[in-house]
């Protein structure tokens, strides 16, 4: 019998992101075999992956891929433990699926090396250990795409992530604003994006709000319009204080640069 080291088991467990006792199992099993052991792990993983799918996956990272500066995709790629984001193997498939999924809004279709993008993810469901999805895709093409990625923690990959469409080639601003959209979570673009009902509950809340406040009945119509004003400053993107210069709002900003902005999205990993 081989004999196993501490360090054979970290090598392991570094490369498929599957516990310790299982890495350990698996070098016993394959006799100290590294390759024998990768592939033990694998068909061993492949008979959970059905069990794992009602798991949460609710870890990973935001990757970005752009071309040049009029195309962008990002997605979010899911597993469920940390330890699993911040290995080498993970994050090589993240870049080898943002490749493949380059240019495209839909997942269903992609294929990674001439493989359907579900195998692929099947595959290191079980080597990994782990329930990992693409949880979300979103391509740009536009006058210009930019994009901002941020580490919530320094020992893991970046788990925020922001792509915006300019109507011009602006890479400052374009930094900024995703640097802004990034910290302060807009919904909405301008306030005509926002849904007319959800305007209409906010304007109710607010009336039954002043009205539970005691507030004078002819004052109504002027505070609830306040409180809906506030909720656009809140909400809409265009409207928010810049975070650089809160004397200026985001399309104060957008507007002396002589650029509008005609998207974006945000990622948040493990947030809907």
């Amino acid at each position: 019998m081989a004999s196993i080291s501490a360090a054979d088991i970290k090598k392991l467990r570094a490369a498929t992101g599957a516990g310790m006792t299982d890495c350990k199992n698996a070098l016993v099993e394959a006799d100290g075999d590294y390759d024998k052991a990768v592939e033990q792990l694998r068909i061993k993983g492949l008979k959970g992956v059905a069990k794992r799918e009602d798991r949460s996956a609710n870890n990973g990272l935001v990757i970005v891929k752009l071309d040049g500066t009029s195309k962008g995709t990002m997605l979010e790629l899911a597993c469920e433990t940390d330890f699993v984001a911040k290995s080498e193997k993970f994050q090589t498939l993240a870049l080898s699926v943002v490749d493949a999924a380059f240019g495209g809004n839909d997942v269903s279709s992609v294929q990674v090396d001439g493989r359907d993008l579900k195998d692929v993810l099947d595959d290191a469901n079980a080597s990994m250990g782990e329930k990992i999805e693409v949880r979300r895709l979103t391509t740009f093409e536009g006058a210009y795409v930019g994009s901002y990625l941020h580490r919530t923690n320094p020992d893991l990959p970046p788990q925020l992530g922001v792509l915006v469409e300019l109507s011009a080639e602006n890479a400052e601003v374009a930094k900024d604003v995703a640097q802004h959209i990034a910290a302060f979570s807009p919904t909405y673009v301008s306030r005509n994006e926002v849904p007319e009902d959800v305007v209409a509950k906010e304007r109710e809340i607010a009336e039954a709000t002043a009205k539970e406040e005691g507030k004078p009945e002819a004052a109504l119509p002027k505070i609830v319009e306040g409180r809906v004003n506030g909720f656009f400053k809140e909400q809409v993107l265009l409207e928010q204080a810049f975070a650089k210069d809160n004397k200026k709002t985001v399309g104060k900003v957008l507007e002396e640069a002589g650029v509008q902005l005609t998207g974006f999205v945000r990622f948040k990993v493990g947030q809907a």
